[in-house]
C-alpha cells in the first residue's frame, strides 16, 4: 500500500519498521548509556545510524528530507514560537543553580552548548520526524493530534527515567516541540532549541557535567 501526494509518498512497510527502531534505540539508550555507562559510544552510534538511514531513505525519496523537517523553510517561524520557551528555561535554569549556589561555572559547558543541539535535532528527529509522523501515517489507526502530542510526549518522557523531574519537565517540552512541529515541519529550529534547553538545564539544575559524562567510561 502507498499513499501518495503531490510532494511525497511513503511506503507502508518503512512506517512500523521506523517506529519499531526508534523504541529499539530508547532501550539501547537504557543499556549502552544508562547501564554500562558508555554515552559517547551510544550517541555517536545512534547518530552515525540514523545519519545512513537518513541518507538512505534521500537516495530513494527525493522528497523525503522536506517530509523530515530538514529543510530552512519556516526555520525562524518554529524558532519565533519556540524562543519564549528557550528564554525561560535558560534563564530559570542560571537563576536556580545561582541561588542554590551548588554550581560552578566550567568550560566544558561551551563545547556542549555547541555539541548538545546536534545530538537534540537526531533526537527530534526521531521523536517527531519518525515517531509521532509514523503514528499519523498508520492508515489503520486513526489518532487525533491531542492524543499523538500526548503519547509522543510520553515516550520521550519515559526515556528521561528515572529522573522524575527531568521526566516532568520534558514532557512538556515535547508537548511545545510538537505543537510547534505540526504547524511548521522545521526540525533544524526545534533540534536547536532542545540541544541549547538541555545544555543549561542538565548543567545548572540537574548539576551534571556533560562534558565529563561524555568520557567516563574511559576512566
Amino acid at each position: 500500500m502507498i499513499r501518495i501526494n503531490n510532494k511525497s509518498f511513503r511506503i507502508n512497510r518503512f512506517l512500523l519498521a521506523e517506529v519499531l527502531a526508534v523504541l529499539a534505540s530508547g532501550i539501547l539508550k537504557f543499556t549502552i548509556m544508562d547501564w554500562l555507562g558508555m554515552r559517547a559510544f551510544f550517541i555517536f552510534g545512534i547518530c552515525l545510524i540514523w545519519f545512513i538511514y537518513i541518507l538512505y531513505r534521500r537516495h530513494y525519496d527525493k522528497d523525503i528530507l522536506r517530509e523530515w523537517g530538514f529543510t530552512k523553510d519556516h526555520f525562524l517561524p518554529s524558532i519565533k514560537r519556540l524562543f519564549p520557551v528557550l528564554i525561560i528555561s535558560v534563564a530559570a535554569s542560571i537563576l536556580y543553580g545561582t541561588i542554590r549556589n551548588e554550581v560552578t561555572f566550567s568550560w566544558h559547558i561551551i563545547p556542549i552548548f555547541f555539541l548538545y543541539p546536534i545530538w537534540g535535532v537526531f533526537q527530534q528527529y526521531i521523536m517527531l520526524g519518525l515517531f509521532a509522523d509514523n503514528l499519523t501515517n498508520f492508515k489503520r489507526v486513526n489518532l487525533g493530534n491531542f492524543t499523538l502530542l500526548i503519547i509522543t510526549s510520553l515516550v520521550f518522557s519515559l526515556i528521561h527515567f528515572p529522573d522524575y523531574f527531568l521526566m516532568i519537565y520534558v514532557f512538556g517540552l515535547e508537548a511545545c516541540f510538537f505543537i510547534v512541529w505540526t504547524r511548521f515541519k522545521n526540525i533544524w529550529a526545534i533540534g536547536l532549541v532542545h540541544g541549547w534547553i538541555g545544555t543549561f538545564l542538565l548543567f545548572f539544575i540537574s548539576g551534571r557535567d556533560l562534558w565529563a559524562e561524555l568520557f567516563e567510561w574511559f576512566r
